[in-house]
């Protein structure tokens, strides 16, 4: 028949307790160390990512300047090239002045100022130079030829100078054209020996029109140049733009990678410090019989490495500071399971020095996560079972059954 069970508590001695509570600080000074330790590391780490933060900072710096520094050389070098060009072309126009041509130049005089003052800002000529180049060479046959006094001569002079015009005369000075292909006409026909007079006579209206004919389509080119300039500098800025626009998202895109790769690397460096921690309080916990300890900080453990596995930088960083904030407290929790573990497993040994003292013979036990299970026997044969654990506060406590065995 079994007996009813009877609970009674344990009072813990002075001498015991002043030995419990040398321990527990002894533990606590070993929890502040451990978490000294971790936050050392943690700040090492930190240490070391900011200085490969520099190091990439500087890097890219010292690339940036380097390409500038190459553009700019290069900008330099072109614009120097500009110049040389320009003061080449500035002597040709010379030339031609020297040359007693009745060519008026002031409108190529003037776009050769207006080259001059995109190369002082900077700006980059193209091919404009060799254009410029290519006209004012265009008057030098007939500068020279200008000089003849034969009429045949001044005559084929004049032709090669309305030539040099170029094809498109015709459109951008329509008037003009016309006008010089009459007297040119008109001038032909006088250019017969005994018509020098009127030669003579019709020859500066014939030099005068066709100056302002080449001043007029010469004009009429560079307002043309301008338009076409202006136009390729809005392409070229709104190319240029769109390039910046996406050398920015490109930027604004590694960047994010970058940091991403950063995050996630200081999520894993910081989990490391802490997993053989919190792995051995998951340990500890399920052993001594508290699985909402283990569960808390398995399930802490469990989300920070799901989150670095799923590549959520964010998320993860968070993670990992849940689980080191929550490890210092499961640390001083779990000390305090083992404090009590260990006053149940003394209040087990003097439980049975005393039953066997009192002639009870001791049968065995088990361990069940926090408490344990003791059976005696009596010599006449009856069994005890005991049972010994800890109270919510702490207090080791015991249950006690019995039951005669038969015979």
């Amino acid at each position: 028949m079994s007996g009813s069970p009877k609970y009674s508590s344990v009072r813990i001695g002075v001498l015991y307790a002043q030995r419990e509570a040398i321990e527990r600080r002894r533990r606590a000074e070993e929890r502040r160390a451990r978490e000294r330790k971790r936050a050392a590391q943690r700040a090492q780490l930190a240490a070391r990512r900011a200085e490969l933060a520099r190091r990439d900072a500087e890097s890219a710096a010292r690339r940036d300047a380097e390409r500038d520094a190459r553009l700019a050389l290069a900008r330099a070098e072109q614009s120097r090239a500009d110049e040389r060009g320009l003061d080449e072309v500035r002597a040709l126009i010379e030339e031609v002045q020297r040359s007693g041509a009745r060519a008026d130049v002031s409108a190529l005089e003037g776009q050769l100022a207006a080259l001059r003052g995109r190369v002082a800002r900077g700006e980059q000529l193209g091919d404009a130079v060799e254009r410029l180049r290519g006209r004012v060479v265009g008057l030098r046959p007939a500068a020279a030829d200008s000089t003849g006094d034969a009429p045949a001569s001044v005559l084929a002079g004049l032709e090669r100078g309305f030539a040099a015009t170029g094809p498109d005369g015709a459109v951008l000075d329509a008037d003009g054209h016309r006008r010089c292909t009459e007297l040119l006409d008109q001038l032909r026909a006088a250019a017969g020996p005994d018509r020098r007079v009127r030669f003579d006579a019709l020859l500066g209206t014939v030099e005068h029109a066709l100056a302002r004919h080449t001043a007029a389509v010469t004009e009429a080119r560079a307002a043309a140049e301008r338009n076409t300039r202006a136009e390729q500098e809005r392409e070229a800025r709104q190319e240029e733009q769109e390039q910046e626009r996406e050398a920015a998202e490109r930027q604004r895109a590694e960047a994010a990678a970058a940091a991403l790769e950063q995050d996630l690397a200081e999520a894993a460096e910081r989990l490391d410090v802490v997993r053989p921690a919190a792995r051995a309080v998951v340990e500890a916990a399920a052993e001594l019989g508290d699985p909402g300890l283990a569960d808390e900080i398995g399930d802490a453990l469990r989300t920070a490495t799901e989150e670095l596995t799923a590549r959520s930088a964010t998320e993860a960083l968070t993670a990992v500071s849940d689980l080191e904030h929550r490890l210092p407290d499961a640390e001083r929790r779990l000390d305090e399971l083992e404090l009590a573990y260990q006053r149940s497993r003394d209040l087990v040994a003097a439980l049975r020095d005393a039953m066997t003292g009192e002639g009870f013979a001791f049968e065995g036990g088990e361990d069940e996560g926090g408490g344990f299970r003791l059976h005696f026997t009596r010599p006449t044969g009856a069994r005890y079972e005991t049972t010994v654990g800890v109270e919510d506060d702490g207090t080791p406590s015991s249950c006690t059954a019995w039951r005669a065995s038969r015979t």
